[in-house]
């Protein structure tokens, strides 16, 4: 499950020529990400359907506060962990969770084609959230493509058809989770970025430890496997696109986030033989045109105010 969404951020310093090479690299980066991601949903649905759900997205967790302690430490240990805004984080991070969790909720009776196609609405929901939590103003185009978007998620999920399941929304709750906590890292400023990483890893992960005894099932040394598999898979896909942030405009390369649509369809069918019907691509194809469209509009409006 990656995290798809219209980001701002300072360009690099570059020349022209530099510049080219970094928004290649930057691409590359992003591309990559999109393999990791997948291939991290395709080990969440097998395990998600061996274990519950919150022991999956604690096992996603448990790499996760592995990966960011180093990262704490080498920055300062518990100064690291001063924020100027700690229930923003404290949010942003129960977003983050709840996102996870709702997300391998449905992955069990969803092929992961359509539980990414229906995630990967966020955009749309990030941009909508903005007005009432950030006072932005969005026009008709931006509406437009939101609309547009919607319809693209009804053709996936089909609600009133015979093919509706009630599973679908689950992964729409999830995007809006994940919305949520987007809006709010807009919100938080002074933080640096291990301090929010701390505090996303740390918040996870005490809540899904305290939910945990409630759901447990041990799991075989197969499934921890898979586990700690996931977990860096989604590691990875991570780093990658922070780094790929770093090389260029975030708004240039997010757009290739949408590739994971099509290696989610490909590994669904490699792995779990399951093959998206003509709903299902036709819909995804409608939420990524639309989200392509809103990520333009997003660089338009950040060149106009630069």
């Amino acid at each position: 499950m990656t995290a798809p969404s219209i980001a701002r951020q300072a360009t690099p310093a570059n020349t022209d020529g530099k510049a080219s090479a970094a928004q290649f690299h930057g691409t590359v980066l992003m591309v990559v990400s999109t393999v990791f991601f997948a291939c991290s949903d395709v080990t969440t649905k097998a395990l998600a359907g061996q274990l519950p759900a919150v022991e999956v997205a604690w096992l996603r967790y448990v790499t996760f506060v592995l990966m960011a302690v180093p990262l704490l430490l080498a920055s300062g240990g518990g100064s690291a962990l001063r924020s100027h805004r700690p229930s923003l984080q404290i949010l942003r991070g129960l977003g983050m969770v709840g996102s996870a969790l709702l997300f391998t909720a449905g992955l069990p009776y969803l092929p992961i084609a359509e539980a990414s196609a229906i995630y990967f609405i966020s955009p749309i929901l990030i941009m909508a959230l903005s007005i009432p939590l950030l006072g932005e103003v969005v026009g008709w185009r931006r509406w437009s493509a939101a609309f547009v978007g919607l319809v693209g998620m009804l053709f996936v999920i089909r609600p009133g058809a015979s093919t509706f399941e009630a599973a679908a929304i689950l992964p729409l709750l999830g995007a809006t989770s994940w919305a949520t906590a987007a809006v709010v890292t807009r919100k938080m400023s002074g933080d640096s970025a291990v301090t929010t990483l701390a505090y996303s890893a740390l918040v996870g992960f005490v809540l899904l430890s305290l939910l945990l005894p409630f759901v447990w099932v041990t799991p075989s040394l197969f499934e921890l496997g898979l586990g700690l598999a996931m977990g860096i898979f989604s590691s990875v896909g991570h780093w990658l696109v922070i780094l790929a942030y770093r090389q260029t405009h975030a708004s240039a390369i997010a757009p290739f986030s949408y590739i994971q649509l099509f290696w989610a369809g490909t590994l669904g069918y490699l792995v779990f033989g399951s093959v998206p019907d003509s709903w299902t691509i036709i819909g995804a194809c409608i939420i990524a045109l639309s989200g392509l469209y809103t990520a333009y509009r997003e660089r338009v409006r950040a060149v106009s105010k630069g």
